[in-house]
């Protein structure tokens, strides 16, 4: 499926496009909240700027993709490959990133206010300067994860996240909630 085709079909009140193959599409800048791309193709794709809030994209493919200030609040993205992905700026209030894969995703500067992003697999992200008050982190792997500047204020971690891994959060583990173990 094409952008034109997409959109045409987004105008006409399609919502769903679960499992559509959209390697390397381009649809920055565009409105598609609410939409259901579950297990949808997006690898590669132009999202910069993208509103897809409330969106469900359960075990979509996003790796590679470009999703510079996009809005994805309250979105579905559990199970998600965001490997590679560029979310830099990116809005992810409140979504439920359960199980995601973000390994080397650039999160720098991103809103994750909220976020579950329990049992998510984060290593070598990139969360510099980033928002994570309040977010689940637990089981979620942190290895050579980048904390630099983060705000981890009422963040909850489990100490196994933390065990033998330098996180550069330069914070108190004061603001941090400490679970229990996995």
């Amino acid at each position: 499926m094409d952008s034109k085709k997409l959109l045409s079909q987004y105008a006409q009140g399609e919502r769903n496009f679960n499992r559509a193959i959209l390697h390397q599409v381009n649809l920055r800048n565009t409105d598609l909240k609410g939409a259901n791309f579950a297990e949808a193709d997006l690898s590669g794709a132009d999202l910069s700027g993208i509103d897809l809030r409330g969106c469900n994209l359960t075990r979509a493919n996003l790796t590679n993709a470009d999703l510079s200030g996009a809005n994805l609040a309250n979105a579905n993205l559990s199970e998600v490959n965001f490997i590679g992905a560029d979310l830099i700026r990116a809005n992810l209030e409140g979504t439920n990133l359960c199980r995601a894969d973000l390994r080397g995703a650039n999160l720098a500067l991103a809103n994750l206010l909220g976020a579950n992003l329990s049992e998510a697999e984060l290593s070598g992200a990139n969360l510099t300067n980033a928002i994570l008050r309040h977010t689940n982190l637990i089981c979620t792997n942190l290895n050579e994860a980048e904390f630099l500047g983060a705000d981890l204020t009422g963040a909850t971690v489990t100490e196994s996240e933390t065990n033998n891994q330098v996180l550069h959060v330069g914070l108190s583990h004061t603001w941090i909630t400490w679970a229990g173990s996995c």
